[in-house]
């Protein structure tokens, strides 16, 4: 493997739906935006660092949810491109919902050329089941065999 073989994904992958564009452009994340709702207003990453986020971003496969060049949502895909993605930090702000972006966001996303082929998607969510369902998630197949490492969760100050 080379450095360049991780390079293979395209520079942008975009779905327009009228006002409402999903787009992989990392240079439109809003990055104030992200935290802000992460650490505000996310029950998952509550308290979360700018740092933290930012990094996140840097090696992760971003999707942003823009009405009228604003970002209004956000979800992005950890993969090895070959065999399994994991989507998380999927959002959208509450002022925005209930209009079919969150939707957007996930035809996007399970529509991405390189993320084609898969043989497992994974996530974890405590809300927006059906949204997930109409993309073929479901509930886990083996709970017995999932084991996660969990970390201390970061000290707030």
């Amino acid at each position: 493997m080379t450095a360049t073989d991780v390079d293979t994904v395209p520079a942008v992958h975009e779905l327009r739906d009228g006002r409402v564009l999903v787009s992989t452009d990392r240079a439109r994340l809003d990055l104030d935006a992200i935290h802000g709702f992460l650490s505000r207003e996310s029950y998952w990453a509550a308290g979360v660092s700018r740092e933290t986020v930012e990094r996140s971003i840097r090696h992760s496969l971003c999707f942003g949810a823009y009405e009228d060049d604003r970002q209004v949502g956000f979800a992005r895909v950890i993969s090895d491109l070959a065999t399994f993605a994991y989507v998380a930090d999927v959002f959208v702000l509450p002022a925005h919902r209930g209009r079919g972006i969150g939707m957007r966001l996930m035809q996007c996303i399970t529509s991405h050329p390189a993320l084609q082929g898969l043989r497992l998607w994974a996530l974890f969510t405590r809300d927006a089941h059906a949204l997930y369902r109409r993309f073929g998630f479901g509930d886990g197949r083996y709970p017995e065999r999932l084991m996660e490492r969990r970390a201390p969760p970061p000290a707030r100050g």
